[in-house]
């Protein structure tokens, strides 16, 4: 056997090593993290819970009611200054909307484009890692940049909750009364879901990157398509399509503070991520195992 013969043997075993593969995920995650862009999007993250934990503690100093009485913003925050645990569920309910999703969005949109626009795509795929194996390492990195901005909010609160306010039981939205182990744990629950519900837009912003060589064109399409979709399930004439849009059941993580859980929503919401994820992903794999990327 020659020498190119055995090269390519050995290159084909690495490539199809699990070993390989998981070393793929953990140098683009280690890559991503480590990013002065992402650094700056999980700091300004983590700054959230701080400025809403703030903002109630200098309202409700004069013993006012947090919200002003006025029912307006995350139903959590008039329950902050009675337990601070509750600052975890309203920064989680004021970032997913927007912060969060454009944080994914950013990451997502600028993992193939990124590569190309920078030229060192194709020495990626000489590597070799193989297209389909190192598309899979950019979704699952993006689905742990996901799990990791979630919990940099959730951290960041529960810290800014315990630092600025008291701790204790744990009041449902049934107004039945759970020990404070327990609602840490649904926190956590939460953060976990809150994490699943933002893979549909990385799996569309993964798309989006397979479609363009410019970061900059993919991650501002990613947040124009958010945007716009944001726009589309406030519209009462579209209610129609409203339960087909990947942000509609985002919020249904307030379920999970219900004495029983309540789970049909929460269901309904990781089934339509699953959707979106596969979808995407699939057009996505479809263009990127066909993209010349010497071009």
């Amino acid at each position: 056997m020659s020498q190119a013969d055995t090269l390519a043997v050995a290159a084909g075993k690495r490539t199809s090593s699990p070993l390989w593969t998981l070393g793929l995920f953990r140098s683009e995650l280690t890559t991503t993290l480590r990013r002065w862009r992402t650094l700056a999007l999980l700091g300004v993250l983590a700054a959230v819970p701080v400025l809403i934990g703030i903002a109630v503690r200098i309202e409700t100093s004069d013993g006012g009611q947090a919200g002003g009485g006025s029912g307006q913003g995350p139903a959590f925050i008039t329950q902050i200054t009675n337990n601070g645990l509750f600052l975890v569920f309203a920064a989680l309910a004021a970032t997913l909307p927007v912060f969060l999703p454009m944080a994914i969005g950013v990451v997502a949109g600028d993992a193939i484009a990124g590569e190309a626009n920078a030229g060192t795509l194709r020495y990626l795929l000489v590597a070799p890692a193989g297209r389909t194996r190192l598309l899979l390492a950019k979704y699952a990195t993006a689905c742990a940049f996901c799990l990791v901005a979630t919990l940099v909010v959730a951290a960041s609160a529960l810290a800014v909750g315990a630092l600025l306010f008291p701790l204790g039981d744990v009041t449902t939205i049934s107004g039945t009364r759970i020990s404070f182990g327990d609602g840490l744990l649904r926190a956590g629950l939460i953060a976990v879901v809150v994490a699943a519900s933002l893979t549909g837009i990385a799996a569309l912003g993964l798309f989006v990157s397979t479609l363009t060589g410019s970061g900059i064109a993919a991650m501002a399409t990613t947040v124009g398509l958010l945007i716009t979709v944001q726009i589309l399930d406030t519209i009462p004439q579209l209610n129609g399509i409203h339960p087909y849009l990947f942000p509609h059941y985002w919020l249904s993580f307030a379920d999970l503070l219900r004495e029983p859980v309540y789970w049909d929503e929460v269901l309904k919401n990781l089934g339509l991520q699953g959707v979106y994820a596969a979808v995407f992903g699939s057009a996505a794999w479809a263009r990127f195992t066909t993209k010349d990327v010497t071009a």
